[in-house]
């Protein structure tokens, strides 16, 4: 892993809408990974979302670090993978952030209104990737 800046061809990468899987780690040490969407913001920070009562927003808030995996949607082996640490955890009002994520990979608003949801943005500090057998190119 590079510590590294993200090279604008991993960043392009990282903007399209691809499959994502982050890892988080419980306070007892086990590893625990689920789907997610993910955005990179203008400032280079990855912004989640997540429902308020989620496992996982605990372990964030309890460790405060987290892995992402960016699989390409056609070869699972062209991925990106980074780590970092949260910087901020807040409110999604209004939904505005899940909205946003929502439009980038479904083309529309985020359906499920009912549950109060957060938005958790994380600091880049490492990254890896992987395609047609070698680094990623950069």
């Amino acid at each position: 892993m590079t510590q590294t800046a993200l090279p604008d061809a991993a960043l392009a990468f990282l903007r399209k809408p691809n499959p994502a899987v982050m890892a988080t780690v419980t306070a007892k040490g086990r590893p625990v990974s689920v789907a997610t969407w993910y955005l990179i913001e203008d400032d280079g920070l990855l912004m989640l979302c997540m429902n308020a009562d989620r496992a996982r927003l605990k372990h964030l808030q309890n460790n405060g670090y987290v892995s992402l995996t960016v699989l390409a949607p056609d070869d699972f082996g062209t991925h990106l993978s980074i780590q970092g640490h949260v910087v901020s955890i807040k409110p999604d009002e209004g939904l505005a952030d899940i909205d946003r994520l929502s439009r980038h990979f479904l083309g529309k608003d985020y359906p499920a209104r009912e549950n109060p949801l957060v938005t958790v943005h994380v600091e880049i500090e490492r990254w890896f990737g992987w395609s047609g057998g070698r680094p990623f190119e950069y």
